[in-house]
């Protein structure tokens, strides 16, 4: 979706300059620092958005750690693209959407900002009532939304998440009302198990370790494996374990599992239990609307909570706090969330 991605530009300011802005830059893995950039204006068919809310994702993570392969992604760079803002001012020739409104952003990237500048396609508008900070976690639901369609889900379909962070505790709100015969989940923490639980999970297993294969922990009560697993893990090296999960005919949706995988994958297994394997990134753009649109229903009928797995936020001079946090694997923390207006 290289077309419609809105990549922040890397224009850094004084402090003292007349239209500087705070932002954070990733300025090496593990080290996130505070600059300033130049407000950007809007150019032809632009918005800008005032940000509030930006959340941390796994991609973003990924990036702080050093796990992207360079072709994707380079230091010195911008992070952030769970947005939740109000457009501030619209460029010449927009129509439909105006100053004011309450917008959630989809494919924009550098975030972790008080501005960035997008095209409409980038931006869904909440009504005017509805939180801010409830409205960010939307970005992810396109493709929550997209991997449930792809699943093929029917009434006897047995379905494995394996991971319920942020996006796996999502996508088990999205997938319940597939109605699979079994929702099973894992994760290494009893807390996201409990969350996992009122979400709609039908069985709920916490793996002791992040080397522990899945069909150790849940092979006793299903061991024949899934007709449907969806790896919603970091690491590459969960599309082994996932496959490891399939039974003869099964389909693998790779929600996660895009990082660098550093085990062997056995192509020949794919063959010989027919698996279908699946990437969740709609093709066209009209499809990424539409899952957006329906997104952003899902939440305002209340089929999907984006406020409940928000255990912890800071303002935006204390990013490079909020990464260590969520980098930490012991840490408590689920959804981590930077108030870019709020001062440090």
């Amino acid at each position: 979706m290289a077309t419609t991605m809105q990549m922040a530009e890397l224009e850094l300011v004084e402090p003292d300059h007349p239209q500087a802005q705070r932002v954070a830059v990733l300025r090496e893995p593990g080290r996130i620092e505070m600059a300033h950039a130049r407000i950007p204006e809007p150019g032809d068919g632009e918005i800008r958005v005032r940000v509030k809310w930006v959340g941390i994702c796994g991609s973003d993570l990924e990036t702080y750690r050093g796990t992207r392969r360079p072709e994707f992604i380079s230091t010195p760079m911008r992070l952030g693209h769970e947005v939740a803002g109000v457009i501030d001012r619209v460029g010449p020739n927009v129509i439909g959407v105006k100053e004011g409104d309450k917008v959630t952003c989809r494919y924009v990237w550098g975030a972790f900002a008080e501005y960035i500048v997008c095209t409409p396609f980038n931006v869904k508008v909440m009504p005017p009532q509805f939180p801010l900070k409830e409205t960010s976690l939307i970005e992810v639901l396109p493709g929550v939304i997209h991997t449930a369609e792809l699943a093929n889900i029917r009434p006897n379909t047995t379905v494995l998440v394996t991971g319920q962070g942020v996006s796996g505790l999502v996508l088990t709100q999205v997938l319940r009302l597939y109605s699979p015969a079994a929702l099973v989940v894992t994760d290494l923490k009893d807390r996201n198990l409990e969350l996992a639980r009122k979400y709609g999970a039908t069985h709920t297993y916490r793996v002791p370790t992040p080397d522990t294969p899945t069909m150790d922990v849940v092979g006793e009560d299903f061991p024949d494996g899934f007709d449907v697993v969806v790896p919603c893990l970091l690491e590459g090296d969960g599309m082994v374990d996932a496959l490891d999960c399939c039974r003869l005919g099964a389909r693998i949706v790779m929600y996660g599992c895009i990082g660098v995988c550093n085990q062997p994958f056995d192509f020949f297994k794919v063959h010989r239990r027919r698996v279908e394997i699946y990437s969740t990134e709609p093709r066209r753009d009209i499809d990424m609307r539409r899952f957006f649109q329906e997104s952003v229903q899902m939440v305002l009928d209340g089929l999907v909570n984006t406020a409940e797995m928000v255990t912890h936020t800071f303002p935006l001079e204390q990013v490079d706090e909020a990464f260590r946090l969520r980098n930490d694997k012991s840490s408590d923390a689920i959804h981590v969330m930077i108030d870019c207006e709020k001062a440090g």
